[in-house]
Order: structure tokens, then sequence, then C-alpha cells
């Protein structure tokens, strides 16, 4: 018997004369049933297309000709309908036997008892079938199954270039849709969006299939798979996948697969019965779906999921096809699918049209989650296996609030879904409606409420909002952004137009807080791999030992501040000495300036965002030093618990409303009043309404939270008696209560408090 090459390469051969010819699709179609149905000596061989929702029996050779258009199965009906709907093969010596075995009389099958067919798949999706029957009640031989498979590709070019393919099929929009699915995952960025699903790496479609010159194709695979080897070995040599487990052990699994001489022979096979490059990865790719189906083991599916996706890096490399979906543009409402994303990519996407992000992999404290966090966008992160069950087109519908994202929704889940978008926008329109209102509680206490910033275009959210300023402006997403180190003009340049754009109000510029886990590709070299990023060289650490990098940063800070006052604040200070160094390069950067009789600001104010616990047990040392402080919940809240909050086990594990957390701040609150220094909040914690008002209940008057939470903490504050609060919680940090979140919860309601 022929090998699977020989025998596809065989039918191949014949086809790509019909498929050059100028015959109608219909006589083309006939033709190919007759040339495979000779070439593999079987006595049926049909083709069904899918149209209108439903397969058509479109051409046969062996079953009777009057049915050609007649007979038609719904997707899961019958032999045919259940391998289009499963995308999966079925070889059965006995047809009648199956389960799903349904009988078209006017086709006059009864006298045949073996049964092969394979679907005919064009974008992921099945947009037909090939089924061969005998009237031998024997299975077809894998060699023949294998030959079928490959000339099913080469039938979904013919059937696509004859515009035979149901549109719908081909985009994702079935007209009749397979069952909607709930995908849980981990709440990176709330909020609610609707949009039909597109890959960040777009999947390629493969125009041609049938080779014209084996040898040059042969080639094309060998120059790819060095290439892409060539970028897995780079990615690995990086400093920014050194540092995390998970990143290394799934570049691990690449190098493994990349360098894995089974798959390649795989590839090579293919294009030896007749494919070309591209059709040759996609065939194997295709037997590694089918396998994936099957395995019920889900670390051995992770690692046929990252040979997927590894075989989807090499169909780009070899069609040349590298970019993302943000080149392409977004044509419509989006929810975009990635296994990662990095924040410069992220913001190559059409705001306008971008409506949530869905991550398979993603954290907390990933660079991407921080600045979709600054750009509204809500982001869903370890949703497993989303790029399994979601194909491009899905309608898709996401409530990171809910921790949810629901592909091919049922019109009940869409009206449902409709509703709670309509309330969210009617809250919104509320706390817009309070714009120009100013945060005071009952009782006349005035709340500070600023924003939380990091691009230039966050300065908008100002006037929007209504925020008395910026609270925190993250420097360093510049760097995050830039594809290498921003020089000190581009830096002084964003600087004066964010102070420019502020106008009279204040803006907290905070240095780079970079390293670690924001390790930057450029800074390879300087920052070494560390098995506890969060917690290691970074931030004022990194930056007072790269002296260069922080006065390059402090004399732009300087510059563009000229004749206003500047609030410079530095990142995780665990002892005063590194506030005094910090503080010392900028004023030496300050006096070079005046040297040159270039203007400075009119005053310089320096604070520290307190993260690290060490610190408060130095206060009496700091407090005399600094012209204000903000606690950074987000690191305290992980130093405090030993819980890192990239770890998803953990990331909600412990609760901000913890009375160790409380009576932490609480310690904080009393030096700070007494020494006369404002005293912050600039973190998640002071964004959500109940935890917000727990801070109040400390005494902290000062919020620096995201531009969303503006309203609804607005609306909190102005229903608030913040003296009753105080009295509360000093009885409540006293003796706490076995739930304090639930203690809370139960005095804002029976006061009136708003915390919707």
């Amino acid at each position: 018997m022929p090998s699977a090459a020989a025998s596809a390469r065989e039918i191949l051969t014949r086809l790509h004369d019909v498929m050059a010819g100028r015959q109608p699709a219909q006589a083309k179609l006939n033709q190919v049933v007759n040339i495979i149905g000779e070439a593999i000596d079987s006595e049926v061989c049909s083709i069904y297309l899918l149209r209108d929702g439903v397969l058509e029996l479109y051409a046969t050779r062996g079953l009777a000709q009057e049915a050609v258009h007649v007979t038609k199965l719904a997707l899961g009906e019958g032999l045919v309908g259940t391998i289009a709907e499963q995308i999966e093969v079925l070889n059965l010596d006995e047809a009648a036997s199956h389960p799903d075995f349904a009988y078209k009389p006017e086709t006059g099958e009864d006298r045949f008892h073996s049964f092969a067919g394979v679907p005919v798949i064009r974008r992921e999706r099945a947009v037909g079938v090939l089924a061969v029957q005998h009237t031998d009640p024997r299975k077809y031989a894998d060699v023949e199954i294998e030959a079928l498979q490959t000339v099913a590709m080469v039938l979904s070019e013919l059937i696509a270039n004859a515009g035979l393919i149901d549109d719908r099929a081909a985009a994702g929009t079935r007209a009749q849709p397979t069952a909607a699915v709930r995908i849980p995952g981990q709440k990176l960025v709330e909020g609610m969006g609707a949009g039909y699903a597109v890959f960040h790496q777009p999947r390629i479609v493969i125009e041609h299939t049938v080779a014209e010159d084996t040898d040059a194709e042969r080639h094309r695979v060998y120059a790819a798979f060095d290439k892409m080897r060539e970028g897995i070995d780079r990615m690995a040599a990086q400093a920014e996948f050194g540092v995390d487990g998970e990143h290394k052990e799934v570049l691990a699994t690449y190098k493994m697969f990349a360098y894995d001489e089974g798959w390649s022979r795989r590839i090579n096979e293919a294009i030896d019965s007749g494919l070309t490059a591209e059709a040759a990865i996609e065939r194997v790719q295709q037997r590694t779906r089918q396998r994936m189906r099957q395995i019920d083991d889900p670390l051995l599916a992770d690692r046929m999921h990252d040979l997927e996706d590894l075989s989807n890096r090499l169909l780009r490399t070899v069609s040349g096809q590298m970019g993302s979906a943000a080149k392409l543009g977004l044509r419509q409402d989006t929810i975009l699918i990635a296994r990662n994303l990095g924040p410069a990519e992220l913001l190559e996407y059409d705001r306008r049209r971008l409506k949530g992000v869905v991550l398979e992999e993603g954290s907390l404290t990933a660079h991407v989650t921080i600045v979709a966090r600054a750009m509204g966008v809500p982001v869903l992160g370890r949703a497993r296996d989303i790029r399994r069950q979601v194909s491009e087109g899905d309608l898709l519908l996401l409530d990171v609030g809910e921790g949810t994202c629901f592909a091919r929704p049922t019109p009940a889940m869409e009206e449902a879904f409709a509703v709670g978008m309509q309330l969210r926008q009617k809250r919104k329109a509320a706390f817009a409606a309070l714009k120009d209102v100013p945060p005071v509680t009952r009782d006349g206490a005035r709340i500070t409420l600023m924003v939380n910033a990091g691009l230039r275009d966050d300065v908008a959210a100002l006037d929007m909002t209504g925020a008395d300023g910026i609270g925190l402006f993250r420097t360093e997403f510049q760097f995050l952004v830039s594809a290498t180190l921003p020089q000190r003009e581009r830096q002084q340049r964003l600087y004066r137009e964010v102070l420019d754009a502020a106008g009279d109000r204040p803006v907290i510029f905070r240095t780079v807080d970079i390293g670690g886990d924001k390790a930057l590709p450029y800074l390879k070299g300087h920052v070494a791999a560390e098995e506890n990023p969060a917690m290691g060289w970074r931030a004022i650490r990194l930056s007072l030992e790269r002296e260069g990098l922080m006065k390059a940063q402090a004399r732009a800070l300087i510059e563009a501040g000229a004749g206003r006052t500047l609030n410079v604040m530095f990142p995780m200070v665990s002892e005063p000495w590194e506030f005094d160094a910090a503080r010392a390069l900028f004023e030496a950067q300050r006096a070079w300036v005046a040297r040159r009789n270039r203007r400075s600001p009119a005053e310089i104010r320096y604070g520290a965002m307190l993260e690290v616990p060490a610190l408060a047990e130095q206060l009496d040392v700091l407090l005399p030093k600094v012209d204000f402080l903000s606690i950074g919940t987000n690191d305290l809240t992980q130093f405090l618990f030993a819980a890192d909050r990239a770890n998803p086990k953990l990331a909600e594990r412990y609760d901000w409303l913890s009375p160790s957390i409380l009576r932490f701040l609480a310690r904080v609150v009393g030096p700070t009043r007494e020494a006369g220094v404002p005293l912050a909040v600039c973190g998640e914690m002071g964004g959500r309404p109940l935890e917000a008002m727990a801070l109040i209940g400390l005494g902290i008057d000062r919020l620096s939270i995201t531009p969303a939470a503006i309203g609804p903490i607005k609306a909190m504050v102005r229903s608030l008696d913040r003296a009753a609060l105080i009295e509360a919680m000093t009885g409540w940090l006293a003796t706490p209560p076995r739930d304090l979140r639930a203690a809370l919860t139960t005095w804002a309601e029976g006061e009136g408090v708003e915390l919707a």
C-alpha cells in the first residue's frame, strides 16, 4: 500500500489541473469526487457544503444524482452533520451501527456499509464534509484517511475561490451557532464590554494549498524554522523572561517543540504529499487540534496548546505575516484575545472600538494591566483555554466584575447583559453629573479626590471627572511603552505637556518604578533575573544605583517645571536615607540648572511612597524631611501578607478590609497628622467605595484613584457622616468583629451611604 504522502500526492497532482481550469464550480466539484473515488478505490465519494446553516449535498460519485442539492443535513444531524459540528473524523465499517446515523432514502445509500468522512475546514470552522462509502463492511486504511484530510484542505481552497463558502461560517458567525460557553477568569481591570473576538495574533488564512515546487516549499519551511528558533532563543535570553517561573516554563516548552525533529518531520511529510509550506503546517496543526479534543489530561493538553501556539508562530513566519491585528485595524466593536500582551502593543489599538481584553495569562501587576487600567479598558486574565473555545468573529460578552466572559451568548444572555450595561451607563451618567460638585461629607468634611495617570491623554480625565489634580503620575509608562530608553528631551516634553494641561491643579510625578517585575528589554544586562522581583532590585533601589537614569529624569522634571510648583515622589522607600539620597540627587540637578541660568521650579515639594512596611517604623525620622506622604496599598498589601499579587491563588485571598491592614494604616495616620504632613492613599483600595469609606474612617482625607472611580467615590463621600464613621471605626479596630467587611457594609446600609 502506498504511503499517505504518495496517496495524497497522486490525488493532488490531478486536482491541481482541475483547480487551474476555467469550468464552473459545479463541474470542478463533479470532477473532484471522481478523482478521489478512483484514487482510493471507493465506490462513493461525496462533498457536502455548509450553506445557510445546513449541509447540502453538492457533488457525488456513487449516490443518486437526483439527491444533489436536495439532500440536506443540519449541523449535528447524521454522520455528516456530526463530523461538521464536532470537526472530527469518522471511520466506520458499519455506518448504520453509529448512533448518529440518519438514513436519507433519496440518496440510494442503503447498499453501502463502510463510511469515512473528514471535515473541510476554513479558518478553524467546518464549512463542509468530504465523505467516502463502500459496499464492503471495512474501515478505511490510515493512509486513505490521511489522504482524504489532505485533499480536504485543497477542497477548502477550491470552494473558497469559487465563492461557495458560507460567509457566516467562514467568519465565525454561524447561522446555527454552537452552544454558548462561560469562560471564567481573574479580575484584572473591572468593567463590561461587548464585541466580536479578534485574535491579537491573527490566524493565517491559507490561500494556496497545492505546491508548484516541493523542494522550494521545503526550503521555505527550513528558513522559517531557523528564524523562529532564533526568536525563541532570543526571548529566552532576555531578562524579563528570566524573572517569572511561568514564563520560564512556557519558553522551555517552546524550545522543546521548536527543536523537535518529529514535528518538523511531519511537516516535511505533508509537503511531500504536494502541499505548500503554509498548508503543510496547517495540516499538521489540524491533527494537533483533533488530538487536543481527545485529551483529558490537563497538563498534556496544555503542552499540546503550546505546540499549537508555536505552530501559529511558524505559520506567521513562513507566510511573512508577522504583524498583530492592530496593524490591520479594528472594523467593529472588539474584544481582543491574546495569550499575553505588552503595554505598547495594547496602545496600538483603536480605543474607540476596543471594548475589552481577555488574556490566557496576565496578572494584576503586569505592565499591560497597569496601562489598560489607565486607558479604562476592561481586562480579564487567566482565562484558560479561551483560544480553544473561541473563534475569530464570535460575539463575546465580557463582565470583569463577575470574572466571566460569555462566548456565543444566547438571546437571554444578551438581554441580561444589555440590562446590566444600561444600569452601568445610568450610573456613569449620574456620576458624571457630580463633576462640578465638591466631595464634601454630610458633616462638612472636604475630601480631596485626585486621579492616577501615566499617559499624556490621561490628563483629560481632570476636566471629565472634576478631580482635584493628579495624585500619582506614573512616569514609568513612558519607559514601558518605548522600544528604547526615553531620552531626557522626550521625558521633558511629556512632563511639560502634562503640567500645561493640568493648569493650576497639582501633579505629583512619581520617579520611575522599573526593574524587578517591570523589567525592560533595553535594560538587559543591568537588571539580573530575580526569583522574587516585586521585592527585588526595582524603583528607588535601581534608580539610586543607576544615577545616570535618575539624573536625566530629575533634570527633565526640573526643566519642565520651570516657574511652577513641582511635586516629586520617590517609590518604594524602605529607609529614610534612600529618600535623602534621592532628594540630594534632585537638588544637585536643580543647582546644575541654576548655574546655567536656566529657569527652575518656583518650589520643589518632595514626597515618599510608603509601600514597604519597614518605613512605618521610622516615621519619626522621615516625616520632618518630607512635604507629603502617599501610601501605595497595592504593594503594601502583598508585603504585609507575604502574598504575591501576581499569583492567581493569592491575588484575592487577603482582604483590604482586614483588621491587619486597617490597624497598620491607623498607625501611620496618627504620626503624620501630628507632624502636619499631608497623607494620601494611591492605589486600588482607594478606588472602591467600601474600602475608600474605611480609609476615611481612619482619618485619611486624600485619595488618588482611577478616573473611573472618581464618580462612585464622590457619591459615597457626599452621603457619608465622617464623624460618625470615625467613631465606629475606632471601636472596630479596638475590638475587631469576626467579619469587618460585613460590619462596614451593614453600617453603611444603615446610614444610607451610597456604595453603588
